[in-house]
């Protein structure tokens, strides 16, 4: 397994990179302490699941886990959510209203993969489940499969301890190929409608759905 972290800003910086962007109502250090919270709850999680997809590949001489993608929510998508939310720019709104600042992006090897890192890490006492969508069993109207969790985990600091959120999206290769491209496709395209594809992608997100199911029949086969 890769554990892929993307490149973050520095947090002892962030008044000189970012402060230009802060409302009033938001003091720039309590938003750095936060963010470390979130960092925090983020780097627990990812170390989880690299313990238990090591574990799984112990006992099954399998990895559940192909890659791991971790990113932190930065301060203008932030504020911007609030402002979609109709929100004042508040710490409280961001606490209270915005669960995705920490991302993990679980990318496993076949479908039922998903379903066993699910249950390995909700069975841990120190995770809490607080939101799940299962896009997998329920897809979106236009193909997009995952499966999405909002769990809390405690952050230890040196002066309190912190239940800080996380939100999780697991899906196959193949699920995240489709995911991928069709972003790439609907938000770097110069403005050109990309509705009018959704039929071809639609399509596609279903071959390889049913791409998926017959190597997850495979696999379980070779298993058995």
């Amino acid at each position: 397994m890769i554990l892929k972290r993307n490149t973050q800003f520095n947090l002892s910086n962030l008044g000189e990179q970012y402060g230009h962007l802060f409302p009033g109502s938001v003091d720039i250090m309590e938003f750095a302490r936060l963010l470390q919270i979130y960092n925090g709850a983020m780097s627990e999680v990812a170390t989880k699941l690299e313990i238990l997809d090591e574990e799984f590949s112990l006992l099954h001489k399998h990895n559940p886990i192909h890659y791991i993608e971790c990113r932190i929510k930065g301060p203008i998508s932030t504020f911007n959510k609030l402002s979609r939310y109709g929100l004042a720019p508040t710490l409280e709104n961001i606490r209270g209203s915005i669960n995705d600042i920490a991302g993990i992006r679980v990318v496993c090897n076949f479908l039922s993969d998903i379903y066993e890192v699910e249950d390995m890490l909700l069975s841990q006492n120190d995770v809490v489940l607080t939101k799940r969508k299962d896009y997998i069993a329920n897809p979106k109207e236009n193909g997009y499969r995952s499966l999405h969790l909002v769990v809390k985990v405690p952050v230890f600091l040196s002066d309190s301890t912190e239940m800080a959120p996380v939100e999780i999206q697991l899906r196959t290769s193949a699920m995240d190929y489709w995911a991928n491209l069709e972003h790439l496709l609907r938000y770097k395209n110069d403005g050109v409608d990309v509705e009018q594809f959704s039929g071809l992608l639609l399509q596609c997100a279903n071959s390889l759905a049913g791409t998926e199911e017959i190597m997850e029949q495979i696999f379980q086969s070779i298993s058995m």
